[in-house]
C-alpha cells in the first residue's frame, strides 16, 4: 500500500529519533516526517559533550549528526524548540505546545531520558551546578570556568558520564573532586578491578576521587558552593556537576495508556501495545534474545539499530532487533570498549598484555557466569573487544586457562574449548 499520504511523527530529535527519520526515507517511506524536540539546537552527537566537545570550544554546529540541508533534501520537517503536552490515541494526533494538534499515521517516541538532580537539601541555591545532558549544559560549564578563578570542581557522581567529565575538565586546567556514593566507582556495571584501576588512573592525572561519599546538604555562602557529606566532610567548589543517573521520559505514553515499566515497553519490533505507537532509543524497554531479559539501554549503538527495526517494520517489513549491546568510554589515553552484559557474572578473567603500568599498556576483563561468556571490558585493546564480540554472539565456549595466559597467542582458534 501507497505510504505517499501518509504522516509519521518522531518525538526526540537525537541519535534514535533522527535516524529513524532518515531511515524511514532509506525504507521507502513516501509520506510526510514531523520530527518534533524541545532542544532548540539542530541535533547532535551526544556522546563527545562530556569529552572532546567540552574540551575543544567548538560552536555546536561541528557536531552536527546531520546538516540541516539534509533534513530539507529528504523532505524531513524538523521542528526544533518545540514541546509536546499529550498523545490522543483515539484521534492518533500529539498535542504541541502551542496549542497547535499533528495528526498522525504512525508515532515513534524516542523522547529518551532528563538527567536526575537529586533532592539534596540547598542544591536549589547551587550556583553553577549543572547536569551533562544537553549542548546548552556544556555551553554553561564552559563559561562558568572561563570566570572561575580557582577552577575548583565537584562532581557528585562516579559513573562514567562523571569520570568521562572529571578528565575533560582536567584537560581544561581545573581542580576536579569526584564524589561517590558507592563504595567504589562504576560499582554497578563492571568488575571490582576495573574500578579500581579507573580510580588509580584518575589518581596518576591528578583527579580526586572519593567514595563512601553521601552528600546530605549544598550551601552557598561567600561565593562559594560547600558539599556537605554525611560523614562530616565539607568540600568546596565554584563549580559542581551532577552525573548520579537519569529519568526516562516515558510521561508522556503512560498518560496515553501505554504500557510502561522501566521505560517504554516495546515487541521485538519496537512495537508499543498501540499498533501505531513504536518507541526506540533510551526510552525504550525490551526483550534482549541473546541474554533473555528485559532492559532498556542508554546507548547510542541500541538507537541507531532500533531505528532501523522501526522503519523497516513501519514500511511493512518483517524485521525484529536481536544484538549484542557495546559501549565505550574515553577518559585520558584509555580508550575503553565494552560489549555484552555483565550482570549475574559469578567469575571473572584478567587478561594481561606485554607493556608497563599497573595492567600493561592493554588487558581486558572477560565476565563468566559459569561457563558462558557474558561481557568484555577491553582497555586499549579492540582485539580483546573484537574476540570477545565474535565469543558471545557464538556462544563459544572459551577455555580460561589459556586466556588468563598472556604467553598463549590472542586467536580465537586458541581460546576455546
Amino acid at each position: 500500500m501507497s505510504t505517499n499520504t501518509k504522516t509519521c511523527v518522531i518525538i526526540g530529535a537525537s541519535h534514535a529519533g533522527v535516524n529513524l527519520a532518515f531511515n524511514l526515507r532509506k525504507e521507502g517511506w513516501e509520506g510526510s516526517i514531523h520530527l518534533y524536540d524541545s532542544d532548540p539546537e539542530l541535533p547532535y552527537h551526544r556522546p563527545p559533550l562530556s569529552k572532546a566537545y567540552l574540551t575543544s570550544g567548538d560552536s555546536i554546529e561541528k557536531n552536527q549528526l546531520r546538516s540541516a540541508d539534509s533534513y530539507t533534501k529528504e523532505n524531513i520537517s524538523l521542528h526544533l524548540g518545540v514541546t509536546v503536552k499529550t498523545i490522543n490515541r483515539e484521534e492518533k494526533s500529539i498535542l504541541l505546545g502551542d496549542g497547535s494538534i499533528q495528526p498522525y499515521d504512525k508515532l515513534v517516541i524516542a523522547s529518551g531520558a532528563r538527567p536526575i538532580i537529586p533532592p539534596i537539601p540547598g542544591i536549589e541555591n547551587a550556583k553553577n551546578l549543572f547536569p551533562i545532558r544537553t549542548a546548552g549544559n556544556i555551553s554553561n560549564i564552559r563559561i562558568a570556568l572561563s570566570k572561575s578563578d580557582t577552577k575548583k570542581i565537584v562532581i557528585i557522581g562516579g559513573g562514567y558520564i562523571g569520570l568521562e567529565t572529571a578528565a575533560s575538565l582536567k584537560k581544561l586546567g581545573a581542580t576536579v573532586t569526584v564524589l561517590e556514593r558507592e563504595e567504589r566507582i562504576l560499582a554497578r556495571v563492571t568488575a571490582p578491578e576495573m574500578s579500581a584501576f579507573f580510580k588509580q588512573l584518575h589518581h596518576e592525572n591528578g583527579v580526586k576521587i572519593l567514595t563512601s561519599k553521601n552528600v546530605t546538604a549544598i550551601e552557598y555562602k561567600d561565593n562559594k558552593n560547600y558539599i556537605n557529606c554525611a560523614d562530616g566532610s565539607v568540600y568546596d567548589a565554584d563549580i559542581v556537576i551532577v552525573g548520579v543517573g537519569i529519568y526516562v521520559n516515558k510521561e508522556l505514553a503512560e498518560a496515553a495508556g501505554i504500557l510502561c515499566t522501566n521505560g517504554i515497553c516495546v515487541d521485538e519490533t519496537t512495537k508499543t501495545n498501540d499498533a501505531h505507537i513504536f518507541a526506540i532509543g533510551d526510552c525504550s524497554y525490551h526483550h534482549n534474545p541473546h541474554y533473555d531479559t528485559y532492559l532498556r539501554l542508554e546507548s547510542v549503538q541500541n538507537a541507531i539499530d532500533q531505528s532501523k527495526v522501526a522503519a523497516a517494520t513501519i514500511c511493512g517489513k518483517e524485521v525484529t532487533y536481536d544484538t549484542i549491546p557495546w559501549f565505550w568510554s574515553d577518559q585520558y589515553h584509555i580508550k575503553l570498549q565494552m560489549v555484552g552484559l555483565s550482570t549475574g557474572y559469578n567469575e571473572i578473567i584478567l587478561r594481561k598484555e606485554s607493556g608497563e603500568g599497573r595492567y600493561g599498556d592493554s588487558f581486558s576483563v572477560w565476565y563468566f557466569k559459569n561457563t558462558v561468556l557474558l561481557a568484555v571490558d577491553a582497555v586499549n585493546n579492540a582485539k580483546a573487544y573484537v574476540i570477545g564480540t565474535k565469543f558471545i554472539k557464538g556462544n563459544n565456549i572459551v577455555n580460561k586457562e589459556k586466556l588468563a595466559d598472556p604467553e598463549t597467542a590472542f586467536k580465537p582458534a586458541n581460546l576455546l574449548v
